[in-house]
C-alpha cells in the first residue's frame, strides 16, 4: 500500500510539472519552474495525505508546515520572476540548445526537477503514512522547521529590500543574515528539510534521510551556492573580500570579527 501511495505521488507530480511545461512552451518562459518547486511539494504532501487515507497527527501537521513554506516560497518566488523574467539559467539554456530547446526542457529541467521532488519528499511521505502519536522527535522536527523557515523568509525579504534600492545595483548584501552567511536562504531551506526528516526518524523511517541529504548537496554544489557566486563573483567587484570574511552557507561571524 505504502509504495503504491508513493507511486501515485510520483504520478501526480509528473503530470503536474507536464502541464507546466506546456505553459512555458506558450509563454516562452521556462522560469514558471521556479515558483512551482515549493507549492510542488505541497501537492505531493496532499496526494500521499489523501491517497493513504490513515489521517494521523503527525501527517497533519507535517501538510500544514509545508503548506507554511510552500506557499510562503511560491508567493516569493513568482513575484521575483515576474520583476526579473526568465532566469539566467535558462536563458543561456535556450541559447545553448536552440530550437530543440522547447522540448529538450520537459526532460532536462521540468521531469528532472519532478523526479528531484519526489525524492526530496521522501521525509514528508514517511511522516504523513506514520502511525504513532506525536512524540520530542516531531516537537524537535516543528523546532527546527521553524528556524528554517524564518532563516529563508527574513533572507529573503533582506534580499529584495536590497534589490529594490536602486543605489545598490552593483553592491554585495553584507548585512542582517546576510553578514553571516553568503547563503543564509539556502542555510534555511536545509535546515527545514532535515526538520522534515525528523518527522521521518519519529516514524522511524531513518531511510528517508535521502531527501535532506539530496536538497543539501543540489543547494552547495549544483543549483545553489556553487552557481550563483560563480555569477556574482564576475558580476561584483566586491565579492571576493565578501567571499573573504563571511561563512558559505552556516551563519558566522564575519572572520573580521574573530
Amino acid at each position: 500500500m505504502q509504495l503504491t501511495v508513493a507511486l501515485v505521488g510520483l504520478g501526480v507530480v509528473v503530470v503536474a510539472m507536464t502541464l507546466l511545461w506546456a505553459v512555458s512552451v506558450w509563454k516562452k518562459d521556462a522560469s514558471i519552474v521556479d515558483p512551482f518547486w515549493g507549492p510542488g511539494f505541497l501537492l505531493a504532501a496532499l496526494t500521499y495525505f489523501f491517497v493513504d487515507g490513515s489521517y494521523g497527527d503527525r501527517g497533519r501537521l507535517v501538510v500544514v508546515l509545508v503548506a507554511v513554506w510552500a506557499i510562503r516560497l511560491g508567493y516569493y518566488l513568482l513575484i521575483r520572476n515576474r520583476k526579473e523574467g526568465e532566469d539566467k539559467r535558462y536563458q543561456q539554456m535556450r541559447e545553448a540548445r536552440g530550437a530543440a530547446f522547447w522540448w529538450q526542457s520537459l526532460f532536462t529541467i521540468f521531469w528532472l526537477q519532478a523526479g528531484l521532488l519526489w525524492i526530496i519528499s521522501a521525509p514528508l511521505f514517511a511522516g504523513i503514512v506514520s502511525d504513532g502519536p506525536l512524540g520530542p522527535w516531531d516537537a524537535a522536527g516543528a523546532l527546527l522547521f521553524a528556524i528554517g523557515l524564518s532563516f529563508e523568509a527574513v533572507a529573503d525579504a533582506q534580499l529584495a529590500r536590497f534589490k529594490e534600492d536602486p543605489s545598490n545595483r552593483g553592491r554585495v548584501l553584507d548585512t542582517g543574515l546576510w553578514r553571516y552567511s553568503r547563503h543564509p536562504n539556502y542555510f534555511g531551506e536545509a535546515a527545514l528539510w532535515w526538520g522534515f526528516f525528523l518527522f521521518a526518524v519519529a516514524a522511524g523511517a531513518y531511510w528517508a534521510v535521502i531527501g535532506p541529504i539530496t536538497i543539501t548537496f543540489l543547494l552547495l554544489k549544483v543549483s545553489g551556492v556553487t552557481m550563483l557566486e560563480e555569477n556574482l563573483k564576475s558580476s561584483r567587484p566586491g565579492y571576493e573580500d565578501y567571499v573573504k570574511r563571511t561563512s558559505a552557507f552556516i551563519p558566522w561571524p564575519p572572520k573580521s570579527e574573530g
